[in-house]
C-alpha cells in the first residue's frame, strides 16, 4: 500500500538549537522520517525545502535557545510544524490569500499564508507587485507557499507556530 492509501497516522517531534547548525539537522530528520514512512521522493524533497525555510526563519527572526519541529502524517498529507518561543517579526508576502479548500485544518483556525505567487514577467507577479519589493527574508516564504498545499501561523503568549501541509 502507498502511504496515501494506507490510512496510517504517524508523528515525530524533536528539538533543534536556534542556531544555523539546527537547520540541516531539521532537514535530515524530515527526510529520514518521511523515507521511513515510504513517502514519494518528490514529497520528501519538498518537505525538506519547506522545513529548511521555516527553521531558517525561526533562527533569524525569533528568540529562545531552541526550536521544536514536528512532523504529522495523515493519509494524503504531511504537516510540518515549527514552533519557537518569542513573537518577533515573521516575514510576510504582499497580497491577499486566495481562498482554496484543501480539507479541514488540524486544530483551531489559523492565519494562512498569502497564497500562490505566479510570475507574470521577469520581475512582477500577475498580482501587481515587484519581486524586488519583497524583502530578501520574505522570499523563503514564497518557496513555502509554492510547495505547500496550505500553510499558516498561530501566535500565542508563549511563542509562534508556523505550519505547512505537503
Amino acid at each position: 500500500m502507498t502511504p496515501e492509501s494506507s490510512g496510517r497516522r504517524s508523528a515525530q517531534s524533536w528539538w533543534v538549537p536556534r542556531l544555523p547548525r539546527g537547520v540541516p539537522v531539521a532537514r535530515h530528520r524530515v527526510q529520514e522520517a518521511m523515507r521511513s514512512w515510504g513517502e514519494p521522493d518528490e514529497r520528501v524533497e519538498a518537505a525538506a525545502l519547506v522545513v529548511t525555510e521555516l527553521v531558517t526563519n525561526a533562527v533569524e527572526h525569533t528568540e529562545g535557545r531552541r526550536i521544536r519541529c514536528r512532523l504529522l502524517r495523515t493519509p494524503g498529507r504531511v504537516r510540518i510544524c515549527v514552533w519557537n518561543r518569542g513573537r518577533r517579526h515573521v516575514p510576510e508576502l504582499p497580497g491577499p490569500r486566495k481562498p482554496q479548500s484543501y480539507g479541514a485544518p488540524v486544530g483551531p483556525p489559523a492565519a494562512e499564508g498569502p497564497g500562490p505567487v505566479s510570475l507574470g514577467g521577469p520581475d512582477t507577479t500577475d498580482e501587481g507587485f515587484s519581486l524586488a519589493s519583497v524583502a530578501e527574508d520574505g522570499r523563503g516564504l514564497m518557496l513555502v507557499d509554492a510547495l505547500a498545499t496550505r500553510w499558516g501561523t498561530r501566535t500565542s503568549a508563549s511563542g509562534r507556530l508556523v505550519w505547512a501541509d505537503i
